[in-house]
């Protein structure tokens, strides 16, 4: 009689240990769990020490970090019709526990196959030009959408979308870079001929001041014999403006005989 009660003590002391260590849940602070009861949807537990019901119930933790994922190169065709291959990397996090679960059966992969659909569209009604300088403008639109169509229904957040790395054709890189080229030639010659426009206007100015002033002639005249002057590797024979006036009315008076 003592020994059927020791070993009724004992299973019921066993079964309740085994039913205590399965009915235990941790749930870790950056998680949730969200608990079925008979299958139906009970309730969501926070983090720390939990306990659910053996059997009736159901547990399916869900992170709440924020998740990376590198999604893979895809071709695109722009709207101007030019073949490129892009990289992307989204980052989205859940912020319903309930909705991810119950709602899509797969959150992080349902999302990357929207992710990547959204960036195939948005590309293709961009320009080259638009993917290769506004770069950050079709990221928010790609986030927008995305975001549009995850929160609400899935209890998903994305919190951002970047295009990593454009590659172009070879052909492609080749014509660019002659248009860069010829682009700098262009703004080259125009800032050129810019200059050549003010000094002509500078050099009739100060044509107009030597003709009013004729004694600024006589000045620029000695600055032009201190600047020979410096290079020691000529003679210089000076001769004044009045001098050089005398002789242009002597040849103009023997022209005129």
């Amino acid at each position: 009689m003592e020994e059927w009660v020791i070993s009724t003590i004992s299973f019921f002391s066993v079964a309740g240990v085994v039913l205590l260590s399965i009915s235990i849940r941790i749930v870790k602070q950056y998680e949730r769990g969200v608990v079925f009861r008979f299958g139906r949807l009970c309730c969501v537990m926070g983090p720390g020490f939990n306990m659910i019901i053996p059997i009736a119930d159901r547990m399916t933790k869900v992170s709440l970090r924020i998740v990376t994922m590198v999604l893979q190169p895809q071709e695109v065709i722009t709207r101007d019709n030019v073949t490129v291959k892009v990289d992307a990397v989204v980052y989205f996090k859940v912020i319903d526990p309930e909705k991810a679960v119950v709602n899509v059966q797969d959150y992080q992969r349902a999302t990357i196959q929207l992710a990547l659909t959204t960036l195939r569209s948005v590309l293709g009604q961009s320009d080259l030009d638009d993917l290769l300088s506004k770069r950050d403008q079709i990221n928010t639109r790609m986030r927008q959408i995305i975001e549009e169509q995850t929160e609400e229904p899935w209890g998903v957040r994305a919190i951002l979308i970047e295009v990593k790395d454009v590659l172009l054709p070879e052909t492609m890189q080749r014509a660019m870079a002659k248009q860069a080229e010829a682009e700098r030639e262009k703004r080259a010659k125009i800032i050129h001929a810019h200059g050549e426009q003010q000094a002509a206007k500078t050099l009739a100015e100060a044509a107009e001041i030597m003709q009013s002033q004729p004694v600024s002639l006589q000045l620029r005249y000695l600055q032009t014999l201190v600047e020979m002057a410096g290079e020691k590797n000529s003679t210089i024979i000076p001769l004044t403006v009045d001098i050089v006036n005398a002789l242009s009315h002597i040849k103009t008076g023997e022209g005129g005989k």
